[in-house]
């Protein structure tokens, strides 16, 4: 990028004072997930002005959240592709968990900078405070951010400011707060025992990648998982399967059956294109609306998914939940790319009005193969194009390779998956 991380951070230091001097720092660390930042203060002075931790995003987008010496908080987000005017304020939609949105208005700093003040007492930062995913709409565009590990964020930060205007930058260590210090305030209850959410039935898809019983699906399939998990194909009796890797940034997740499977998936050796046909293959609502598989059919629609993240491509075929880790497969049968998510359209709804149809997302073939090629499995690609198929015929090829994934998960892990589909 043109527009350097580290000139971005450097931008970002600005946020607090306003001010076209630039800042000292960070000081100290803030390490919360991949929430990155410390303690900043004024060039030219050397006083503390104010904290800030801030994360990259595939789409190319850095977020970043800051609190100043005075306990103001704002938001600020920067791309190298924006090129906003001088005092060009905006309005932006912010939705937290899908909830009630609020109305808020950027304010760019620079052509690539653009800051929204938060107000300490408003109710945005205590939705902001517990929120799990966050939604931006502005001029036309839907941006969605996952704010993992935000409950640790914030008491860092705070905990950043408290220590440095007591103590100056020389007291600047980690300001991470420990996560018995997170919680929310309330009686001590040292002998409660935690909350047990009730066991149900977890389901997804997955398929078959190597001679070795090597079987793929979505992490957040598998995630939150106890007991063992199953993987069977239809009509077969289910067999257990365990976990050899995950990777939870790419969402993928690789199990592995007791012996090999007779059929073996061939992933697609060369990028698919924009209005590709494409079949979607996956066990939805399974035992609700059928023991057995699913076929849909669509085009390929983009060939990036939500904030132009450049791992996805986004499908016209319909999927529901359970769809996720099923193979998307091209016109000759061969990967396509793997199913992923449906973008949530009550969110969306109420971030925008409008309620978005056919928009769901399976991640690319690349992806796949760098995380098989990382866990040293081998897979089958095909690198010439083969002779299309009808779809009767891709999906009873299909159904040697694709299984159910099932397992037994807490309440909260299942709904957990529910909200990511």
């Amino acid at each position: 990028m043109k527009f350097a991380i580290k000139a971005i951070v450097a931008a970002f230091c600005l946020i607090a004072t306003l001010s076209t001097s630039d800042a000292r720092g960070p000081y100290g660390t803030i390490n919360v997930g991949n929430w990155k930042g410390g303690a900043y203060t004024h060039d030219q002075s050397g006083a503390f002005t104010h904290c800030a931790a801030g994360a990259q995003y595939a789409s190319g987008i850095y977020f970043a959240v800051t609190i100043d010496n005075k306990a103001g908080w704002s938001l600020g987000f920067a791309h190298d592709g924006w090129a906003f005017a001088n005092g060009q304020a905006f309005p932006i939609v912010l939705t937290f968990d899908g909830q009630t949105p609020f109305n808020v208005h950027g304010v760019p700093l620079s052509g690539k900078l653009l800051q929204v003040p938060m107000p300490d007492n408003s109710a945005l930062i205590a939705q902001f405070r517990k929120a799990k995913t966050m939604t931006a709409f502005t001029q036309g565009q839907l941006f969605q951010f996952k704010l993992d590990q935000t409950a640790q964020l914030l008491p860092a930060l705070a905990n950043c400011v408290a220590t440095v205007k007591k103590g100056g930058v020389a007291a600047a260590g980690e300001f991470a707060v420990a996560p018995k210090q997170v919680a929310a305030a309330g009686p001590a209850q040292p002998n409660a025992a935690p909350p047990k959410g009730r066991s149900v039935n977890q389901t997804g898809t997955g398929f078959v990648v190597s001679a070795s019983g090597h079987v793929v699906t979505n992490q957040h399939v598998i995630n939150g998982c106890v007991g063992d998990i199953l993987g069977n194909l239809t009509g077969e009796a289910p067999l257990k399967l365990r976990l050899v890797s995950s990777d939870e940034t790419n969402d993928l997740a690789l199990l592995q059956a007791p012996s090999a499977f007779k059929e073996v998936a061939t992933i697609r050796g060369k990028a698919i294109h924009s209005g590709d046909t494409v079949v979607a293959i996956g066990y939805p609502f399974h035992g609700l609306l059928s023991s057995d598989f699913t076929v849909t059919t669509g085009i390929v629609s983009s060939l990036s998914g939500i904030m132009n993240d450049t791992r996805f491509l986004q499908i016209s075929a319909a999927v529901q939940p359970g769809n996720s880790g099923g193979p998307l497969l091209d016109t000759s049968g061969t990967i396509a790319g793997m199913v992923a998510a449906k973008l949530n359209a009550l969110k969306v709804a109420r971030a925008t009005g409008n309620i978005p149809e056919n928009i769901n997302f399976a991640i690319k073939t690349g992806a796949l193969r760098d995380f098989l090629d990382n866990s040293v499995v081998p897979y089958q690609t095909a690198v010439e194009a083969k002779a299309e198929l009808k779809t009767s015929d891709i999906a009873r090829n299909a159904r040697a390779f694709t299984l159910l994934i099932s397992c037994t998960a807490t309440e909260q892990s299942a709904s957990a998956k529910k909200s990511s589909e």
